[in-house]
Parts: C-alpha cells; structure tokens; sequence
C-alpha cells in the first residue's frame, strides 16, 4: 500500500464511507507491520531491530482500535468475525 488509499472515494455510498476508511487502516497497519519485520530482519544492528520491532509491536495495537471502531460500524463484519473464528476453532479441534 504504502501512503496510497486503496479505494476509490468517488464510488463508495456514504452510509459505507466510514466502514471504508478503517478497512483502509487496518490494510496500512498490516503494511506497516511487514514493512518493519522485514527490515528488522535485514539490519545486523540490534538496536534498530529493537526498535523495529517495537514500532511493529505499536502497529498492531493500532489494528486493534480500528477494528473495534469497525465492529462498532459493521454488524455484518462482527458476524462474518464470529463466524469465521468458529469455523477455524472447529477445524482445529476436530
């Protein structure tokens, strides 16, 4: 993604705006994650990896929040969410 907003504004209904733009967060904060590990990964020097490591730490509680700003747009996303956990959690028991 990389600074770029991977929807078109202009087709998006505006009941669905908001929902839009935390998906769009949640897709720059997944980027930022990997971007970081991966760099962490490449350097030889222990200090930038730590903070690599931690910025990519930071990112993925800012998942968090644009999730549960998501679920509090979306009823339908926190259904497919339960759904899907329940699906996986029955996969992995069986």
């Amino acid at each position: 993604m990389l600074s770029r907003i991977p929807i078109n504004i202009e087709k998006i209904e505006a009941e669905d705006i908001d929902k839009e733009i935390l998906r769009a967060g949640i897709i720059a904060e997944l980027d930022a994650i990997n971007l970081y590990e991966q760099m962490a990964a490449l350097t030889k020097k222990e200090h930038i990896k730590a903070v690599l490591l931690d910025i990519a730490k930071e990112e993925k509680a800012h998942i968090g929040e644009f999730q549960t700003l998501l679920l509090m747009e979306d009823n339908e996303q926190e259904k497919a969410l339960k759904e899907g956990k329940e699906e996986v959690e029955e996969l992995v028991d069986k």
